[in-house]
């Protein structure tokens, strides 16, 4: 019952977030030509990709009109060996098409991976440049699903779409050219019913774009229960709150399920109709042919063109449902990349000259929001080779005080003096190089165990790795382990 009504919330929730008017499809394809520049780099791949394309429909244009020749010759029972030159003819556009199709797609899915690889990296790095604010304000799950799952729908739609613009037309325009050449008033009677087409596509699209965004958004509240639940497995067990968790996943499965479902149900419902208005096209067809007495050859011919016209009219129609649904994954990934890096050198950054001789909070205040301040007026100073203790109940502010020397936030008044110079004038990366700093929380990264102790310097040698875990006391223990200093830990 608490999750049907969950259920029931979320679809009002959902409601809300539909596209209204004219200015939400702009907003569609702005984000997606948006998407499309980050093929820019690629052109060249793009247009051998396109020449294979016009090289596939142009051949498929030849197939038809070879074919036609074929049957003529059979059934007015010509010469042999002109059926066998119009037979090698015929192999010809068939190899030609098949080749054309084969580099076309590569080239377009190579360029669709590609953007989606260059995507990933540049919002890893941006993410690597934003303020530990950022980071605790939002879900580490819900930024792995963007980052990884989102890009994997639009490479997807990248590639459907490219791979339909550069391909498709071509065969559209080859296949019209040839009917029109057959029987003008037919092929105008059938291009009546093709812009009918796209109608589906019209209702259906946003209603895709919609449910697309609440199932990426589904999907990434998924990956945050997993990595809650199996990062903190200890507290789950400790505390019994496994049907609990699991509770939540199944809701979230549900939730997801029936996004899925609905971008589903929105696909599916415009193949059969654009498939009825196919069979109204062939039934036209049938019955001109009878009446004004079509030659066989002809007829076959024209028939065949009509169906090889089908497939491109029914992709380029769907295109839109597809922009739909990469435009609701690229919005989530943009979203991140206009997060503005708030923490940065200044232009005038100046670089650390050591040693650290005294570190002067000034009048410090700083609050998460505006609303709860954390600290307030802060005075002290700490020389060289002094140990100081900050003391306090739980929440007073110490990890946040001691958070602001390296810049993982930035003071909201006030400022943090080194060597007489404000922290925020020094270059980021020296400063935090001098910083040692012990977490609250062990975190080892899935690599070796010298690799966990030199992380941070670079180039560090084996012999300084061993120097400093003989002075941590560990040197011991680790050699105890089954690759001592190369044993994967994390």
């Amino acid at each position: 019952m608490g999750d049907g009504r969950k259920i029931m919330d979320d679809e009002k929730n959902n409601a809300a977030f539909d596209d209204a008017g004219p200015a939400g499809k702009s907003v569609q394809w702005h984000t997606y030509l948006r998407l499309l520049q980050h093929a820019r780099p690629y052109l060249p791949r793009l247009l051998i990709g396109t020449l294979c394309g016009a090289v596939f429909g142009g051949s498929t244009a030849g197939l038809l009109v070879a074919g036609r020749g074929v049957l003529q010759e059979v059934f007015q029972n010509a010469g042999f060996a002109s059926v066998l030159a119009l037979t090698a003819l015929l192999l010809a556009f068939g190899l030609a098409r098949g080749v054309g199709q084969f580099f076309g797609e590569y080239f377009i899915e190579w360029v669709g991976n590609r953007v989606v690889m260059d995507l990933r990296i540049r919002t890893f790095t941006h993410l690597q440049d934003l303020s530990v604010r950022f980071f605790s304000q939002r879900k580490t799950g819900e930024l792995i699903s963007r980052t990884l799952n989102d890009s994997m729908m639009i490479e997807r739609a990248v590639s459907a779409v490219l791979g339909d613009l550069v391909k498709q037309p071509f065969v559209l325009i080859a296949a019209t050219g040839y009917v029109l050449y057959l029987d003008a008033r037919l092929t105008l009677a059938m291009l009546v019913l093709f812009p009918l087409c796209i109608v589906p596509v019209a209702l259906f699209g946003r209603r895709v774009r919609r449910y697309a965004r609440h199932g990426q958004e589904r999907l990434a509240e998924l990956v945050t229960i997993m990595q809650e639940t199996l990062s903190g497995i200890r507290i789950v067990k400790a505390f019994g709150m496994e049907r609990y968790e699991i509770g939540r996943f199944q809701t979230q499965c549900r939730l997801l399920f029936n996004r899925v479902m609905r971008v589903t149900m929105a696909k599916a419902a415009i193949e059969p109709i654009i498939v009825f208005i196919s069979m109204a096209g062939l039934a036209l067809v049938l019955v001109y042919a009878r009446w004004v007495e079509m030659p066989a050859p002809d007829f076959i011919t024209f028939a065949l063109a009509a169906v090889v016209m089908y497939e491109p009219v029914k992709k380029l129609s769907k295109i839109h449902m597809h922009v739909q649904q990469s435009s609701a994954a690229a919005d989530r990934i943009f979203e991140i990349l206009d997060t503005p890096v708030l923490i940065q050198d200044t232009p005038s950054a100046r670089p650390f000259a050591p040693p650290l001789r005294r570190v002067v909070f000034e009048r410090v205040n700083f609050s998460y929001d505006e609303n709860q301040p954390v600290l307030r007026d802060i005075d002290f100073s700490v020389q060289a080779g002094e140990r100081i203790a900050l003391v306090g109940a739980s929440g007073a502010g110490k990890t946040t005080l001691v958070n602001l020397i390296p810049r993982f936030y930035d003071v909201t008044s006030g400022r943090i003096m080194i060597n007489e110079q404000d922290l925020r004038e020094l270059r980021i990366a020296e400063l935090r190089r001098q910083i040692g700093l012990v977490t609250q929380d062990t975190f080892l990264f899935n690599d070796t165990v010298a690799v966990n102790i030199a992380y941070g310097s670079d180039g560090m040698s084996l012999a300084s790795v061993e120097e400093a875990a003989h002075r941590a006391h560990a040197h011991e223990f680790i050699m105890a382990m089954p690759a001592g200093y190369d044993t994967v830990i994390g």
